[in-house]
């Protein structure tokens, strides 16, 4: 397979045709549903500024909110590559701060880290202290805005220096990247020429396998995204279920006898 499988990669490596399947968690009950589901790796995404604290971005969130969020989902993971996301500001500066971090995040749980963009000696430093990484490149959300908002990336001839990019990431060590917002085309051509997995989020059907948001999927939020497909309207459900129980409480019909002690 090559001398850049690795263990990681060879954990996600399917049988020919099988997808991988990766998803985000945030918390133990998500991180439980996740891995019953079947997902192969379990993501703890910077994207829990967006979708769990409210923020409109992902830079704001912080080294110390990460490590909570993957101390606290660590819980409900047993069987899946776990995977920290490292956020901005962490890596960005100095190989020492990188390794710093990845450490934090690997004490609170995680088996792996991700990082976005092209930080080779980072990422070279990171899997040297004994911590996997896996890559990022296409849309990199903390660069938002170097692209001006929520943009594909790679078009035309662009597309090669998104290649390149993942070339060199594998290069230095990661044992998977993550291609987000790509042409399909560009995708497939990426996966082609890699030997370690692709997995992609609004990057086309080709990549080794597909990560998405779990609030997306569950149809948690409000806006959907393009890249990502609504399996049930969990919001209106919820929202749905916490409206009997407001009722049944002012009715007086909640507690009932079985309920009480």
């Amino acid at each position: 397979m090559g001398d850049k499988i690795t263990a990681p990669s060879i954990r996600l490596m399917r049988s020919k045709g099988e997808k991988i399947v990766c998803i985000t968690a945030y918390d133990a009950v998500f991180g439980r549903m996740a891995e019953a589901a079947g997902a192969d790796l379990i993501l703890v995404g910077d994207s829990l500024g967006n979708v769990v604290l409210g923020y409109d971005s992902t830079l704001p969130v912080t080294l110390e909110e990460m490590v909570d969020h993957t101390r606290a989902t660590r819980h409900g993971v047993r069987r899946a590559l776990y995977v920290a996301d490292m956020p901005f500001g962490t890596y960005q500066a100095s190989v020492e701060d990188a390794v710093r971090a990845a450490v934090l995040l690997a004490k609170a749980g995680a088996e792996a880290v991700k990082l976005e963009g092209e930080y080779t000696e980072a990422i070279s430093a990171i899997v040297k202290a004994g911590i996997p990484v896996m890559g990022h490149v296409g849309m990199t959300p903390q660069s938002v805005n170097v692209f001006g908002g929520f943009r594909v990336q790679g078009k035309g001839e662009a597309g090669q220096a998104v290649l390149d990019a993942a070339l060199r990431i594998q290069d230095a060590g990661a044992f998977a990247i993550v291609l987000e917002l790509i042409p399909a085309a560009l995708a497939a051509r990426i996966t082609e020429e890699l030997q370690i997995p692709t997995i992609g989020i609004g990057a086309g059907a080709q990549c080794s396998g597909q990560v998405q948001v779990i609030h997306d999927v569950l149809g948690l939020n409000d806006k959907p995204m393009r890249h990502a497909k609504r399996y049930i309207t969990g919001y209106d459900c919820f929202v749905e279920a916490l409206r009997q129980y407001s009722s049944d409480v002012r009715a007086q019909v909640f507690p009932g006898d079985e309920h009480s002690f």
